[in-house]
This record gives C-alpha cells, sequence and structure tokens, in this order.
C-alpha cells in the first residue's frame, strides 16, 4: 500500500486505544464508515467484537486485539499486530483514559496513581510503540486525546487535568521534535461516555452530575479526529477543542 503525502488516503490504517465504548468507539465506526482501515484495542474483548461485527456487517474494515495501555510490551504487541494485519500504520489515536475525581484531602492516592498510568503512562506507550514505525516509513499520526481539563483545572479534579496537561505538553514536545510526524491534540469537552462512571467519591460525583448537565455526544469528537485525519499530509492540524455551545468552562 503506498500512500500519496499529497491525498487523504481513505486506506490509511488507524489505531485506536480504548477503543470499546465512548469517543474511541464512535471513533472506530466513523473511520471505518469512511474506508480508513481500523485496529481496535481495549480490555473489554467481547466489546471489541460486538463493534468489529458491526461495522464487518456494514462494509467496513475492523479488528481488534485485548490491550492494557498501561502494559509497554502490551502497546508493543498491539502495534505489531497492526503491522502484520496490514503491512504499515498510519494514526495512532491515544484515547484510553479514566477520570476518578475527588478532592486531594481524601487521599484517594490509587486512584491518583491509575489515572497516571493510563492517562499518562498510556499516551506515553503508544508514542514509544509507533514512533519508530513512523520515522522509518517518515510519514505518520498521532492523535492524542487530551481534555478541556487539559487548559483548566476545576475543584476534585487536580489529579486528572495534571495528567491531561501532560497529554498537550508531551503531544507539544513531539510535534516540535517531528518534521516528518503529524501530532494533533484532540481536547473534548464534557462528551457522553463511561468516563464518569469511574468516579467513587460522593461529593465529586455529585459536582460532577452538575457540570455533565450539557454534553454533546461521542460522535462529535470522532468528527474531529476524522478532519485532523483527512487533512492533505502536509497540513498539521495540531489541536481542536469541541465542547457543548453552553459549557462556558
Amino acid at each position: 500500500m503506498t500512500t500519496d503525502k499529497n491525498s487523504t488516503n481513505t486506506q490509511k490504517v488507524v489505531l485506536i486505544t480504548g477503543a470499546s465504548s465512548g469517543i474511541g468507539e464512535a471513533t472506530a465506526r466513523l473511520l471505518a464508515h469512511k474506508g480508513l482501515l481500523v485496529v481496535m484495542g481495549a480490555r473489554r474483548t467481547d466489546r471489541l467484537e460486538m463493534i468489529a461485527s458491526e461495522i464487518q456487517a456494514k462494509g467496513g474494515s475492523a479488528v481488534y486485539r485485548a490491550l492494557d495501555v498501561t502494559s509497554l510490551d502490551d502497546m508493543q504487541a498491539f502495534v505489531d499486530f497492526a503491522k502484520d494485519k496490514f503491512g504499515r500504520l498510519d494514526v495512532m489515536v491515544n484515547n484510553a483514559g479514566v477520570m476518578p475525581l475527588s478532592k486531594l484531602e481524601v487521599l484517594k492516592i490509587d486512584e491518583w496513581n491509575r489515572m497516571i498510568d493510563v492517562n499518562i503512562r498510556g499516551v506515553l506507550h503508544g508514542i514509544a510503540a509507533a514512533l519508530p514505525t513512523f520515522k522509518q516509513q517518515q510519514s505518520g499520526q498521532f492523535v492524542n486525546l487530551s481534555s478541556i481539563g487539559g487548559h483548566a483545572v476545576y475543584p476534585t479534579a487536580a489529579v486528572y487535568c495534571a495528567t491531561k496537561y501532560a497529554v498537550w505538553a508531551i503531544s507539544e514536545g513531539l510535534r516540535q521534535e517531528s518534521t516528518d510526524i503529524r501530532v494533533t491534540i484532540i481536547s473534548p469537552g464534557t462528551t457522553e461516555s463511561e468516563l464518569a462512571s469511574t468516579t467513587t467519591d460522593a461529593q465529586a460525583a455529585q459536582w460532577l452530575e452538575e457540570f455533565r448537565k450539557s454534553v454533546i455526544p461521542a460522535d462529535a469528537i470522532a468528527r474531529a479526529i476524522a478532519f485532523a485525519i483527512e487533512q492533505p499530509e502536509d497540513v498539521d492540524v495540531n489541536e481542536i477543542i469541541v465542547r457543548p455551545i453552553r459549557q462556558s468552562g
């Protein structure tokens, strides 16, 4: 398969982490519908199997593999699986994330560590696994999911926001270091997903319920990701912030 540097190349191979629900699932469905070759990764393989079957039934191309983004070996195996299947990589969507919110004084240290492992290390593992192939090809694109929490800090969300600021910083650093690789940061506002369900602190859950009264569908973020991918290869969409009209912060 060849890539025309000046075309959108509908046969791009796109890897998506956290593809079993929410933004990851919506992105897999949309990109497959547009003719891209989708490789989905997540821990819940039963969900991935169902999504892949539904995509294939509609004429799209989707394969999947179990993936724990906190394991570098697992991430490397995910990338190798895609290369073995399609012979190349074109886009890595680092989407997997968790958001158990709480005030710092509650000292939910295990939850802090889980956010660091998934939201930061998971993105770094995706970069580490795909970057050598992108460099060898002299082409490729990272789409890293940050958040509006990567631009502002909210009560109960200090650690979560810190992880999303880190995603922004890592992505911007990678962009500045690259001359042949595209790097896109997607920063969603409140979006329909399972993220809110990971919050175990009652006070934080109450705040989150109020904050999430206005949400946009996951497909809105999928469309933003598709837009960034579809640009000509000499165009790098650096960042897109997508949030509900009614969301002020």
